[in-house]
């Protein structure tokens, strides 16, 4: 079992030389040291959801779906990688297989597509990530190695920005500001190395200028370790089960880091200073047998069709370690209005859904868990991406109902 103590020691000692540092500003310079990040003026924000019955609701039936039309050919969707929201109401996807990027009216009729497989201007060789930024400016993460093709709305190439150092693999968290620096995240695999579970690994979180180069790096947050149950050559490295690990997003002027094992958010603005730190009340959630029980049980039930294999039975294996108690969070995401939304985390057959803090940190409402994963949250609308039971995906937009 992995105890509270080896959870969270390094993650103290990281997240304390992160809060404090203090500067007047944050240096953006092209030496890529890590940022001194000014948190002299940082509120603490707390709140105790508990204690309210305030509650953000989804409408039953989606405002918008895309992608359940079998005889129009561009909502023949295979693998959707993102979606956004533009400001005239269209919604943009991105299609990895296909390569493209497509756009929608609110009607869900398509009016254009732009991008294609291809290493030439406007072309992607595997199109990972959709975000949308001030001017309904298109950015589209590709890999690999990583880089950006921005559009415009219209579907005009404007230009591609490649990372410099490279990423080999795709960045494992962040966005792009409204400025065009982009936030990346990559994990520093020093616990993959080793069978035993005990070394984590590290997320570096890197800002990168408008034209790609390493600016400097905002944090490093241990994430999750990784070791080898089975002497298998088939054998893959998997976490301990309900392991937490570092939780970033960025979107207009709003970083947020956060380590799953710890009710709280760190926001940032676009110039890398603390802001705000979002705390809440949560008890420790301690995972028992019954527990272990349950993610084994459905695990066999959901994948016992499939083509099951040796990591099939790793994931399951008395031999993978298991976490002593539950992460207090699995995401957290930027609303484009400002809002942060957090994703509860459940034990198995548990739904606690998300909670919802203001701008100015404050506790707004809770949801119930959304039919399907949440790719974007508005000021009164949710983007999901459904699949349903066989497999076909879609993209759907549910209206958000407010707390009075």
């Amino acid at each position: 079992m992995i105890t509270p103590k080896q959870r969270l020691g390094s993650l103290v000692v990281a997240l304390a030389l992160l809060l404090g540092a203090c500067s007047q500003q944050a240096s953006v310079d092209p030496g890529a040291a890590d940022i001194s990040i000014d948190s002299s003026s940082a509120q603490i924000v707390t709140s105790t959801p508990a204690s309210s019955e305030a509650t953000c609701t989804f409408s039953e039936e989606p405002a918008f779906v895309v992608g359940d039309d079998e005889e129009d050919d561009n909502q023949f969707f295979t693998s959707i990688r993102g979606t956004g929201r533009l400001s005239d109401g269209s919604i943009a996807v991105v299609d990895r297989t296909s390569a493209e990027v497509r756009i929608f009216d609110a009607s869900g009729r398509h009016l254009r597509s732009m991008g294609q497989r291809g290493e030439g201007p406007g072309e992607f060789t595997d199109p990972f990530i959709l975000w949308i930024t001030a001017g309904d400016t298109l950015w589209v993460g590709n890999t690999r190695p990583w880089s950006y093709t921005v559009f415009t709305s219209q579907g005009q190439f404007v230009r591609r920005i490649r990372l410099d150092p490279v990423y080999s693999d795709p960045s494992r968290a962040g966005g792009v500001l409204e400025n065009e620096y982009t936030v990346n995240v990559r994990w520093e695999g020093l616990g993959i190395l080793t069978p035993e579970f005990d070394v984590p690994d590290t997320a570096i979180v890197e800002i990168h200028n408008p034209d790609g180069k390493l600016a400097n790096i905002l944090a490093r947050i241990p994430h999750r370790t990784f070791g080898k149950v089975s002497d298998s050559p088939e054998s893959i490295a998997f976490s301990p089960l309900f392991e937490a690990r570092a939780v970033v997003d960025a979107l207009g002027s709003t970083i947020v880091l956060a380590h799953g094992s710890k009710p709280e958010v760190q926001v940032l603005d676009d110039e890398f200073n603390l802001r705000m730190i979002v705390r809440w009340s949560e008890a420790d959630r301690e995972v028992t047998r019954e527990d272990v029980r349950a993610y084994r049980e459905d695990y066999r039930e959901r994948y016992s069709s499939s083509d099951w294999d040796q990591n099939d039975d790793d994931r399951i294996s008395p031999e993978r370690p298991v976490a002593d108690v539950f992460p207090a969070m699995s995401s957290v995401k930027i609303g484009r209005d400002g809002r942060i939304w957090v994703r509860q985390y459940d034990r198995p057959r548990e739904d606690r859904g998300w909670l919802a803090f203001d701008a100015e940190g404050k506790f707004f409402c809770h949801m119930a868990q959304t039919p399907g994963s949440v790719w974007e949250f508005g000021a009164d609308y949710v983007l999901l991406l459904h699949r349903s039971e066989l497999g076909v995906q879609t993209v759907r937009m549910h209206r958000l109902t407010l707390p009075s």
